[in-house]
């Protein structure tokens, strides 16, 4: 497949290599001489969608740039794996109201849904994001929290924040609304707080919290740690009491009664609160670049107060990065990881190419909403995309789309695998339909597409054939099947007037010095043509069209029982020529 070299050329319309030069810039800036760092954070609290891939995939195309470019890259993956399970996912299967017993626990401490390989309800999440990361090329460094947390890794900071819990809660109360209405200290109106959206609460969300998970804050005073509980393991927990000096923290546990003292200098159970956690992390890890989703732009916000919280205690930087809009499918509402039934990347990339979804979400700038197909919208994507793939290779594509097109079908490692004979999607899929993935009948038709050049192997076709015959298999309802007419409609033919019977007999006669999917093409819009008196390649007129189009329905009708279908001359090559011609009474 051929590939245009991503440079800094394309800088005034490819908003990747904008992004790139605003980075690097920033890296050098704040960190000169070290390893750019992005970030992405998943929380596998369930299905990981294709909403949270633009997540990944929009710092991973700016890190990839930047090492096109020669630049050493960290693109961090934070797996959200200690956050408290929330609650129970609909649709998920095996899943069910029992296990809401596990509500308030890590998601690495609740059992994966029954069946399941994994050790836990999070890397069996994980993992089939984990796969789908590999197939689309994503280089990047993973980092359980899990693992960091129980490690000790963030002691320090931890430390510093219980120091801090004052300032913290100052920057906090800037954005609490009173239930009162009553305006901040010192009679300055407050900002109001927008409902939070369900994503933020997705990752940050847990019981006993102040608004909107802020920390817990009670009689003795604001803290931005909770706890796990030694005896459920649940986060259900209030600080008690905390001693700076001594780091003796007292908790109880409103789920199970259970009480506990820790010294936090030697205590790896428990988290800080999502809106300090996430500022921390930004300092800790040194991340230049990290994009958030628009949940994250109302004020008081984690992406927002965040800002304040990594400058104001944390002595860092916010990253720079876009808001980035949603990822629709076809039609389906702003899509939540905690509802089962939404596609996730792994679905997508069993009807499709990965350079074909790659494409997606470089085409399109983060702040710009966009749709994925799973419908019969899929076949014209795939007609859009190789005929960029041929303005590619003849030198007419336009800088923009060149540069989204190079960044689909590979990376600054090398080109991902790719389709030898990339056949027409829509001709894959019809196919498929028709034959119910039998090989011998497969390659049989695609063979016969172009007779000068003929399919050797059906492997010349995959994996894009293996991608359509899965859209047909599993997105297409069995009621929009094509199933091929057994034995000949006699009614229908015994019905048929003077020029029903003709255009069926040059049909016929034309199929022998016809017989290629271009051939058939020509043959099936000519036959109406010849009817009227015109050579077969008149320009159609208005009439003509229609004249065309009955004579489709009527072939429809006797080769499948339907007024519509697969494109005919594609449905003729799967038909045969012999069984054509006794279905058409030839």
């Amino acid at each position: 497949m051929p590939t245009v070299a991503s440079s800094q050329s394309s800088t005034e319309t490819d908003w990747v290599s904008r992004f790139a030069d605003d980075v690097i810039a920033e890296s050098e800036r704040r960190a000169p001489g070290k390893p750019v760092v992005v970030a992405s954070g998943l929380s596998p609290s369930g299905p990981i969608h294709l909403g949270n891939l633009r997540e990944v995939m929009t710092p991973h195309l700016v890190a990839d740039e930047i090492r096109r470019r020669g630049h050493t890259v960290r693109h961090l993956i934070s797996w959200d794996d200690y956050d408290r399970y929330r609650k129970v996912p609909n649709g998920v299967e095996g899943i069910d109201a029992s296990w809401a017993e596990h509500i308030g626990k890590p998601l690495t401490s609740v059992p994966a849904p029954a069946g399941s390989a994994y050790p836990n309800w999070a890397e069996h999440f994980k993992a089939a994001m984990t796969q789908a990361l590999d197939e689309l090329g994503v280089e990047y460094d993973a980092i359980s929290q899990t693992e960091q947390y129980t490690a000790g890794a963030y002691r320090e900071q931890i430390l510093h924040a219980m120091r801090h819990r004052a300032d913290i809660d100052a920057v906090l109360d800037r954005y609490r609304t009173k239930k009162d209405g009553a305006g901040a200290k010192g009679g300055g109106k407050k900002p109001q707080q927008k409902k939070v959206d369900e994503a933020e609460l997705e990752a940050a969300e847990g019981s006993g919290a102040a608004s909107e998970d802020d920390g817990s804050s009670n009689a003795a005073g604001y803290f931005p740690y909770r706890p796990y509980c030694g005896n459920c393991e649940k986060d259900l927990t209030v600080v008690t009491s905390y001693d700076d000096d001594s780091t003796e923290l007292n908790y109880t546990c409103s789920a199970c009664g259970f009480a506990e003292t820790v010294r936090l200098s030697e205590f790896n159970r428990g988290k800080l609160v999502w809106k300090v956690d996430w500022p921390m992390r930004w300092a800790y890890e040194g991340v230049i670049f990290e994009p958030s989703g628009v949940d994250h732009s109302s004020p008081g916000s984690s992406f927002v107060v965040g800002g304040q919280i990594v400058r104001e205690v944390f002595d860092g930087v916010q990253p720079i990065g876009p808001m980035y809009a949603f990822v629709g499918i076809s039609g389906m509402a702003k899509m939540s990881s905690s509802k089962g039934g939404v596609p996730t990347p792994a679905d997508a990339l069993k009807i499709m190419e990965a350079p074909l979804l790659r494409w997606l979400y470089a085409r399109r700038k983060p702040n710009q909403s966009f749709k994925i197909a799973f419908d019969q919208e899929i076949q014209r994507l795939y007609d859009e995309w190789d005929s960029l793939a041929r303005k590619v290779a003849d030198g007419t594509v336009l800088p923009a789309d060149a540069a989204a097109y190079s960044r689909a079908v590979g990376t600054a490692a090398g080109e991902l695998p790719s389709t030898p004979r990339p056949l027409p999607y829509r001709t894959l899929a019809s196919v498929a339909d028709i034959t119910a993935g039998a090989e011998d009948q497969t390659l049989r038709i695609l063979g016969e597409l172009d007779p000068e050049n003929p399919l050797a192997s059906l492997d010349e076709a995959r994996p894009r054939l293996d991608r359509a015959e899965s859209w047909i298999s599993t997105q297409v309802p069995a009621e929009a099947r094509t199933i091929v007419r057994q034995e000949p409609d006699e009614e229908l033919l015994g019905s048929l007037d003077e020029r029903g019977r003709e255009s069926l007999r040059l049909l016929l006669d034309g199929l022998g010095t016809h017989w290629s999917l271009d051939g058939l093409t020509t043959l099936v819009y000519g036959v109406p043509k010849v009817l009227e008196g015109l050579e077969p390649d008149a320009k159609p007129t208005p009439e003509l069209k229609v004249a065309q189009r009955s004579f489709f329905v009527l072939l429809y009708r006797l080769l499948v029982s339907r007024d519509t279908g697969p494109r005919l001359p594609t449905l003729l090559l799967a038909v045969g020529a012999d069984r054509v011609r006794t279905l058409l009474g030839g």
